[in-house]
């Protein structure tokens, strides 16, 4: 991973919604983060934490989308979570177990920022402004994941794919999302022709257009009333335990 001129011209660690709530209900404890924090590019496919390793950074997503998953003995996965431009990646370094049973993958090519992993418990530490932040992002982080075993158990193919198109796209800048049939299948944890049968139906209603290895959402509404009520709940959570200012786009979220 490496920053270039352009990026940091472009980027600013505000554009992540935890950070800059810290700036906002912490700024002392927030500034010399801030000056510690490296810009970084995110790849496709990149492994920021595998299962049993010591994490060594936090990352905080900026235009890149993060994807939490566990992969089983037989080699198939399933997303647990998703993490973007309002959390943060590394949640065990504060809570104390410093590695984790789930993998880390970036899904969604970007830029995000990355700090060492001892600064960012030295501040947790301080129980302050910080610590009451990523507490609050990691309770909404759980809700998340709970709210995910619950929709893959109880929820169709349709509904599960059209949820996680609006929750992938709200944290996306871009209107299209580069991402293959095999992929999603993957990261929903279904066969690939049910991710077929059910991105057939959506882009029939007019809801997405889909061409090979790219998604564009065409109708947020539609695809929200194709979603099960897992999108929304989690949505509100993240609203509820942040508030406004840990959104700092205006495209997340729309509802």
């Amino acid at each position: 991973m490496a920053s270039t001129g352009s990026a940091l011209q472009q980027h600013s660690p505000k554009n992540n919604g935890l950070l800059a709530a810290m700036s906002l209900a912490a700024s002392a404890a927030y500034e010399p983060l801030a000056a510690a924090l490296e810009l970084v590019t995110m790849r496709l496919g990149d492994m920021l934490y595998e299962p049993g390793v010591q994490l060594q950074h936090a990352y905080f997503p900026t235009t890149s989308v993060v994807s939490l998953h566990y992969v089983t003995a037989s080699g198939a996965t399933a997303e647990t979570a998703g993490v973007g431009h309002e959390g943060i990646v590394g949640i065990p370094l504060f809570m104390g177990g410093q590695s984790t049973a789930s993998s880390a993958v970036v899904q969604t090519a970007g830029h995000g920022y990355r700090l060492e992993r001892s600064l960012l418990l030295r501040e947790f530490e301080r129980a302050g402004e910080v610590q009451r932040l990523l507490l609050l992002y990691t309770q909404a982080l759980m809700a998340q994941i709970s709210q995910n075993a619950a929709c893959y158990r109880h929820h169709s193919v349709e509904q599960q794919l059209s949820g996680w198109l609006l929750a992938t796209h709200d944290r996306f800048s871009s209107g299209e999302l580069v991402m293959t049939q095999e992929l999603v299948a993957s990261l929903l944890g279904v066969r690939r022709e049910s991710i077929t049968q059910a991105a057939g139906k959506l882009q029939e209603l007019g809801y997405i257009r889909y061409r090979r290895g790219h998604i564009s959402v065409l109708d947020d509404s539609g695809l929200q009333r194709s979603a099960c009520e897992c999108y929304g709940v989690v949505k509100r959570e993240m609203r509820r335990l942040l508030g406004d200012e840990s959104q700092p786009r205006s495209t997340f979220p729309r509802a």
